[in-house]
């Protein structure tokens, strides 16, 4: 029972000075590890779009059922357009975490600090007005009464912009804050002599201007130097009955001009909720349009934001890797335990690794520290030795079996104990004869 008590003492000792201090490096690995792991992307986000009646709105609710597949809850925030959407995100307190935003307006707030994942598709501005002619533009309409939105509308910033280029400043024209199908009702019933949309040609306040009479889309022959003097804009082209074949609407092509929308998040938006929202406008916007071809958006050219890291990856190498294979929150999972494979790679497995043969090499040092008294005795008898000296080595023979014979191992290593003995035995047995030989 005393053997017993002594080794499990010793075992337990010998195992915390081996064991112990690689645990506690391995635990001070993963608790730096944990300090700089992920947080766990939120549940519930929301998202800024605008008027109930546009498209903001409906690609809102879009993205609300994708998202939704995954266990995201898109909360859609109605707004005034994108001036306010902007404003919104550049307030910490603003409440909004993404947006649509229409292009041109992030130059009214260069310094807000917002990031983009990408543009989602074009958005053409429609000027619908009365007597137009060939070489008109927005020079021409100075002096009318104009449909331009609200305050904090896209619409609105963009058209207060394109008409100071122009010389066309607020004396100069009426801008009323009409919009939607109010303006379009507005243009039929000859209240006002132009409305300006930004919108999709699918978009029912461009369905229905184009059918008021004495109404047409005024082209833009100057497209190329706007799309150079503001790189959000692109040049595109309406085709001859591209809104109306049946009735050949336009009756010839167009030339119009397009800012994009893009998605616009706060910095600190969780990376895999924009990886996430990346993936959902790929669904969504992917497909060819009247202007956009199969697979051009999302995209990373248009916008007025600089692309987000996640964005850039995005772009280059297509959806991350585990979200190609795993549900959301399983990929966040992975993605966020990750990190925890790093002190395990660099210190447990190599710690691990060396630590049984360690333990090995402590178990038989208690042995092999007694061989150099073995070794000197046995080396003594090499040169000619008196009786004295030969019982001097008996003796201290003797000690040596004695403290060997108190040495606790693990029975693993027990082989190595007995060899000892054997041999210190070797040893006496010719200390003996030749102290015989002596005599």
């Amino acid at each position: 029972m005393l053997f017993g008590r002594q080794w499990r003492q010793w075992r337990i000792r010998d195992y915390c000075l081996v064991f112990g201090p690689a645990l506690l490096l391995t635990g001070a690995a993963f608790a730096v590890a944990i300090a700089f792991m992920k947080p766990a992307p939120p549940r519930r986000i929301v998202l800024a779009t605008g008027r109930s009646d546009g498209a903001y709105h409906q690609f809102g609710l879009r993205y609300q059922s994708e998202l939704a597949r995954s266990g995201v809850t898109v909360v859609l925030r109605q707004t005034s357009g994108s001036v306010e959407n902007v404003t919104l995100l550049a307030d910490p307190a603003g409440g909004v975490d993404v947006a649509f935003v229409q292009g041109g307006v992030g130059s009214l707030t260069p310094d807000a600090g917002l990031l983009a994942l990408g543009s989602l598709y074009f958005e053409p501005l429609w000027v619908f007005a009365r007597g137009l002619r060939d070489a008109d533009d927005f020079r021409s309409l100075r002096g009318k009464r104009i449909a331009v939105g609200p305050e904090g509308s896209g619409t609105r910033a963009l058209v207060d912009l394109l008409l100071r280029a122009n010389g066309v400043t607020s004396p100069a024209a009426t801008l009323l804050p009409l919009a939607g199908l109010d303006a379009v009702r507005a243009l039929r019933e000859q209240e006002v002599d132009a409305a300006v949309f930004v919108a999709s040609p699918e978009a029912a306040t461009v369905r229905e201007a184009i059918t008021v009479p004495g109404v047409a889309v005024m082209g833009f022959p100057r497209a190329e130097a706007y799309s150079r003097l503001y790189p959000f804009l692109s040049r595109l082209t309406l085709p001859e009955g591209a809104l109306d074949l049946g009735r050949n609407l336009p009756a010839q092509e167009i030339v119009l001009l397009a800012p994009t929308t893009s998605l616009v998040t706060r910095s600190d938006f969780h990376p895999a909720l924009g990886d996430l929202l990346l993936i959902a406008a790929t669904k969504i916007h992917s497909r060819a349009g009247v202007f956009e071809r199969p697979r051009q958006f999302p995209s990373q050219d248009f916008t007025d934001f600089p692309l987000s890291a996640e964005a850039q990856r995005f772009y280059q190498n297509g959806p991350p890797f585990l979200s190609r294979y795993l549900p959301f929150w399983a990929a966040t999972l992975v993605d966020r335990l990750k990190i925890m494979l790093l002190p395990l790679i660099v210190f447990a497995i190599p710690l691990f690794k060396i630590l049984p043969p360690t333990f090995r090499w402590r178990a038989r040092r208690k042995i092999y520290t007694w061989y150099t008294q073995v070794q000197a005795a046995d080396l003594a008898l090499s040169k000619p030795c008196g009786a004295d000296e030969l019982d001097r080595l008996l003796g201290e023979l003797d000690h040596v079996e004695e403290q060997v014979r108190r040495i606790r191992i693990p029975p693993a290593h027990s082989e190595s104990h007995f060899h000892l003995r054997a041999h210190i035995d070797l040893v006496r047995a010719k200390l003996s004869a030749a102290r015989a030989a002596v005599r």
